[in-house]
């Protein structure tokens, strides 16, 4: 018999068909927000804008959302720091999206990665009404990601796998085609724009049966071709900008979320 992510009758939702009263967000800088930058300094992201589409479906105020991604961490840093305060909050909706950190180091094996991560959704399922995953991005486009690109696809498929045997609504954002466009990241190519996180934000709203404002499929309006000596001074820009300090704290030991804390700690109203 299945392990399930939602039990089958949750009194904790609110009263509304297929609504959600509270709704925690776990992850790294993905789901942080990282990319999408807000009026005080910090970050707004899709999990953010997801949480304004879910109060839209319930009265005023009565909504509460928690975000406890924190950018830089790897699964079991997620596992141990995020996971088990989302149990003790015990929101009706948690998005779980964890691991591509771990998948683009060195030497990393997708099938461990996959079987951790397995172990929190089990830990989660338990203590929270519905549990949705998350897919990694297909990186075919993405300088130097994309030579991970069969990494990334195996631990995709281990996450589908997982959600499968317990019964969890996938956020696949390997079938987003729209992410897939230049524009939908930001300068450093590792994280999203705010549009990118807006469409994610949507998709997930999609993977929920609610309704959008927009098609987050979209297509983007065409752009101006862009000649070969255009795109390598971009990509040396952006090694230099980017990658060679993002490769310097990987060498370092060190992590861009060293002494960032969770930037919604806990369900409060929007």
């Amino acid at each position: 018999m299945k392990e399930r992510c939602a039990p089958v009758a949750d009194d904790s939702r609110t009263e509304n068909s297929g609504a959600f009263g509270s709704y925690a967000a776990i992850g790294d800088s993905f789901t942080e927000g990282v990319g999408d930058p807000g009026p005080d300094g910090g970050f707004v992201g899709w999990a953010d804008r997801f949480a304004v589409l879910l109060a839209d479906r319930i009265p005023e105020h009565s909504f509460r959302y928690a975000n406890l991604a924190v950018r830089g961490r790897l699964l079991d840093q997620i596992v141990e720091e995020q996971v088990p305060r989302a149990r003790e909050l015990a929101p009706d909706l948690v998005t779980f999206c964890a691991g591509g950190n771990d998948i683009i180091r060195p030497g990393s094996d997708p099938d461990d990665v996959a079987e951790r991560f397995e172990r929190a959704v089990a830990d989660l399922a338990g203590s929270v009404g519905t549990v949705m995953v998350t897919t990694g991005f297909d990186t075919r486009d993405v300088p130097v990601l994309r030579h991970l690109r069969g990494r990334i696809a195996t631990y995709t498929a281990h996450v589908r796998a997982i959600a499968d045997r317990y019964d969890c609504p996938v956020l696949d954002l390997w079938s987003l085609k729209s992410v897939q466009d230049r524009r939908a990241w930001d300068a450093d190519r590792l994280h999203l724009s705010p549009e990118g996180h807006t469409r994610v934000a949507l998709r997930a709203a999609q993977v929920l049966g609610l309704e959008v404002p927009a098609d987050p499929d979209q297509p983007w309006p065409p752009l101006p071709p862009r000649g070969a000596l255009e795109v390598r001074r971009d990509d040396i820009q952006w090694a230099r900008e980017h990658l060679v300090p993002w490769i310097g704290r990987r060498l370092r030991g060190e992590s861009s979320g060293d002494h960032v804390e969770a930037k919604r700690p806990d369900l409060l109203p929007l």
